[in-house]
């Protein structure tokens, strides 16, 4: 059946939640209303009766590891694992293995996705210090922006000459999305905690060596940039109170030139989970205090930060075993985010509108997504149904990344993905990811 219909559904959607159905004709919604009359021959129904409809969630930022790396993750099981977790559509960072630093090896990536992603998909382009004539060819209506590593790379994507980066900011219209940690700062801190331990520092040092100072740095720095040249700046991955100044509130996201996003594991660890969870927790930038965490929360709900996103990048068990210095940063969050933030709309934390606008709403808004994000006549059906009322618990039999493994197992969450809808196909239904793969290669009106 090419149709469906969602009855009994509360929508979530543009700060408004409202009981009525959607109808859907192949990819597209075609009607919200209530006492839609349909031929229920050709269309399957679903009763969402007492569960929220969202829009389907845009990750803005995440490591599916393929090319090169595909032993930790791949895009096929990184795009399942989205799926269930209400994840429609993804843009992934060019830090694989060769770098997507070229329109060759960006063009070979939209082809492996094209075949096998799960989940709608747009890559970031990769800058570096000589690729200025590359970056200069990217389609920007057909490319979700460019990213630059201003701290903590791997290759040669460490973009640290200033004039190349000046050259960078001030050559492309393309939203120019940052990490920023100083390297000279890490660097200096580093060398203190080995001369002191060697390879086997404590992980509680972590959010010392990765410090506020050397975040802040860079975050300043980059805005002053944007500043002097007009560049349109999103800054990933926000991790302390005092970067989160650096924001402002008072224009719409639409307007806004220089953005900020938070990632999950920001919003739920503080440094107080080092001693259970390890290096399972060690992200670049760090988990850091409490403070930091409460100051995150507090720029996400007024406004300064405008995205939630996850960073997904995963690691096998034995690499994050390994000693600190050898064992990786990152972790695998795209199956868990969503049920996340719903668990602290359950604390009392944040609205399922606000947590909508962020995860939904401003990604399509700020990247300028194409009939996407939204619950509107006329946009792609990308839908996710929560059941607030369901608790499960996360464990080895249910993860779905190929590393195996969550920061999140053990936990219990209130909330549970339904069903997933993409593009008018129910793609993730009763803890099961259906084989159709529907996805489509998102597109931006610029």
């Amino acid at each position: 059946m090419d149709n469906l219909l969602i009855k009994n559904a509360k929508i979530v959607n543009e700060g408004i939640i409202k009981e009525c159905d959607i109808y859907i004709e192949g990819e597209t919604i075609k009607q919200i209303g209530n006492s839609i009359n349909v031929n229920l021959e050709k269309t399957k129904v679903i009763d969402a009766l007492g569960n929220y409809v969202i829009p389907g969630v845009i990750d803005d930022q995440v490591h599916f590891r393929e090319p090169g790396l595909t032993h930790k993750a791949d895009i096929e099981s990184e795009s399942r694992a989205a799926i269930a977790g209400g994840i429609t559509s993804y843009i992934e960072m060019p830090n694989t293995n060769p770098q997507t630093t070229t329109i060759e090896k960006l063009n070979e990536k939209f082809e492996i996705a094209s075949k096998k992603s799960f989940a709608n998909y747009s890559f970031m382009f990769g800058g570096t210090n000589d690729n200025l004539e590359e970056i200069l060819k990217v389609n920007t209506q057909e490319v979700a922006g460019l990213k630059l590593f201003l701290g903590s790379s791997t290759g040669n994507m460490l973009v640290d000459n200033p004039e190349i980066l000046e050259k960078i900011f001030s050559s492309t219209d393309m939203i120019i999305s940052v990490h920023c940690e100083d390297e000279e700062t890490i660097r200096k801190n580093t060398e203190i905690y080995v001369d002191k331990y060697g390879d086997d520092i404590p992980i509680k040092f972590h959010p010392i060596i990765r410090s506020e100072e050397a975040c802040y740095l860079s975050s300043s720095k980059a805005i002053e940039l944007a500043k002097k040249t007009g560049a349109r700046l999103h800054v990933f991955h926000l991790s302390t109170g005092k970067e989160t100044h650096l924001f402002s509130n008072d224009i719409p996201l639409k307007d806004k030139k220089i953005t900020a996003e938070v990632c999950i594991h920001h919003l739920w660890f503080s440094d107080a989970d080092y001693e259970e969870k390890g290096t399972r927790i060690k992200w670049n930038p760090a988990v850091k205090t409490a403070s930091d965490r409460d100051e995150l929360w507090k720029a996400l709900l007024d406004d300064r930060i405008d995205v939630i996103a996850t960073d997904h990048a995963p690691h096998t068990v034995d690499e994050k075993n390994n000693p600190y210095t050898k064992a990786p940063s990152g972790g695998p969050l795209v199956q868990h985010a969503l049920v996340a933030m719903f668990e602290a709309y359950h604390q009392g934390k944040i609205s399922i509108e606000k947590l909508v606008e962020k995860m939904c709403h401003n990604p399509a808004i700020l990247f300028q997504v194409e009939k996407r994000g939204f619950i509107k006549e006329g946009y792609f059906a990308d839908m996710v149904i929560v059941d607030i009322n369901n608790p499960w618990t996360v464990q080895p039999d249910n993860i779905l990344y190929k590393c195996g493994w969550s920061p999140f197992e053990g936990a219990t969450f209130k909330s549970k993905i339904a069903q997933t809808v993409l593009n008018g196909k129910v793609v993730y239904n009763n803890n099961k990811v259906s084989d159709i793969k529907s996805a489509k290669r998102l597109t931006f009106n610029r």
